[in-house]
């Protein structure tokens, strides 16, 4: 990696190209930039890049490897919070077949969220280390994105007016959800949501809507249009990341491996065991 002190940002291209001139610019991407620190990175040009894709967002641990938009490597488990022992074994697994194709991914993608707190923390913190040591660009996923992507997969000739409806199970009757319609365009950004019999309830009386992921078991005693299709078995998995990885990673939509937060959308709380406490203060 270079890190070039840029004292004229006007001036970045013009020492790029005599300072530096062994570098291609169109095939250099800006993995950072603070202050007057450019930090760059010397890119493959292919339109097949080998990508490590994470994703930890849910109760699901899983690790693909991808060449291009296919699948080649994938390892997931789904027992539950294990992710912290299992990721680093998934991974070295998955680095083994790497070293066969090449030295090193060109990338690194991770699930964004929202999910998991504690999941997208461990995901995301393993991302960001193996971006630094490979010395290679940070792609973050919308961990909703993935789940509607594999649920448009599935319906083959949706109405043309339906809309999808991806759901993460948010503790209690909240959720995370979206809104795409079937060409992927949003209608409703990611974003919290108590579920209840007016949920959703005016475009309800207007339009189809598929719901799928773990937080649509919530709506299915509660939702009652017939314009509710449920979807069943729909998770995000790391090797459903492919093509949305590849698209990111072809035209350089990378993010600041060091600033780069989750999405969380809502911020964690910590419940004291009120019962054990007292009796702790009391003894």
């Amino acid at each position: 990696m270079l890190i070039i002190n840029i004292l004229n940002p006007n001036e970045d291209k013009n020492r790029l190209r005599q300072n530096y001139k062994y570098l291609s610019l169109k095939n250099t991407v800006c993995l950072k930039k603070r202050e007057n620190i450019l930090y760059f990175c010397k890119m493959k040009a292919t339109n097949k890049p080998i990508i490590l894709n994470i994703e930890t967002s849910s109760n699901i641990c899983s690790v693909s490897v991808s060449q291009g938009i296919k699948s080649i490597f994938s390892l997931s488990d789904s027992q539950g919070q294990s992710h912290a022992a299992l990721l680093s074994v998934f991974i070295e697994q998955a680095l083994q077949l790497v070293r066969q194709q090449a030295s090193k991914p060109d990338a690194v993608a991770v699930s964004a969220g929202p999910g998991s707190y504690t999941g997208l923390r461990i995901g995301v913190a393993t991302a960001k280390g193996l971006c630094f040591g490979f010395d290679v660009p940070l792609l973050s996923v919308d961990t909703l994105q993935i789940m509607f992507h594999t649920a448009r997969q599935q319906i083959v000739n949706p109405d043309s007016n339906a809309l999808f409806c991806p759901m993460i199970d948010a503790r209690r009757m909240e959720v995370y959800h979206a809104l795409y319609q079937a060409d992927g365009t949003t209608v409703l950004p990611a974003q919290a949501a108590i579920v209840s019999a007016d949920f959703l309830a005016e475009i309800l009386c207007e339009k189809k809507i598929y719901f799928f992921g773990n937080g649509s078991e919530k709506c299915k005693s509660i939702l009652q249009s017939p314009n509710c299709q449920f979807i069943d078995n729909i998770f995000p998995l790391s090797e459903n990341m492919c093509e949305l990885s590849r698209e990111q990673f072809l035209i350089r939509q990378f993010v600041d491996i060091a600033g780069f937060e989750p999405l969380y959308l809502k911020e964690f709380r910590t419940v004291k065991a009120k019962n054990i406490l007292d009796k702790i203060l009391t003894d």
